[in-house]
């Protein structure tokens, strides 16, 4: 069961038909997320596995977990904003739950990323669960 946020994305999605849209809306996204304080780009929140450069700073308060996250790259900061969206005040012991690939199948992403962007989105998914599974 995805968030009221990540059904707002895909209502928007399929709002907008053309792909450049939908990229110009995920760069957006990112755009209009807090920029990660530098104190927080460190090697423990390096997200590896993505071909730009990505840090995830996730946090669980009262139970519920949630994350912030940067990239130098646009497209992946939208991203990240999109997994912000999926994820973010989830009760921890559901985030290893969620069915991220086949929620973000949903938005027709996988047929529209390249393989890298793929690869990467993959790595974050796997440390959002990872953190959240070792928390729950």
């Amino acid at each position: 069961m995805a968030s009221a946020a990540f059904e707002e994305i895909v209502e928007d999605f399929e709002f907008l038909e053309d792909w450049e849209d939908r990229y110009r809306y995920v760069i957006e996204k990112g755009k209009a997320m807090e920029p990660l304080p530098d104190a927080l780009k460190v090697p423990a929140t390096k997200v590896n596995g993505c071909a730009s450069q990505v840090w995830l700073h996730p946090q669980i308060e009262a139970g519920r977990f949630r994350f912030d996250g940067e990239s130098d790259a646009m497209i992946v900061r939208g991203l990240i904003a999109v997994l912000r969206a999926l994820y973010n005040d989830l009760p921890v012991a559901e985030v290893p739950k969620v069915d991220a690939q086949g929620e973000l199948a949903r938005l027709g992403l996988n047929d529209h990323l390249s393989a890298q962007r793929s690869n990467g989105l993959r790595a974050m998914i796997r440390r959002i669960s990872d953190v959240a599974a070792e928390a729950a």
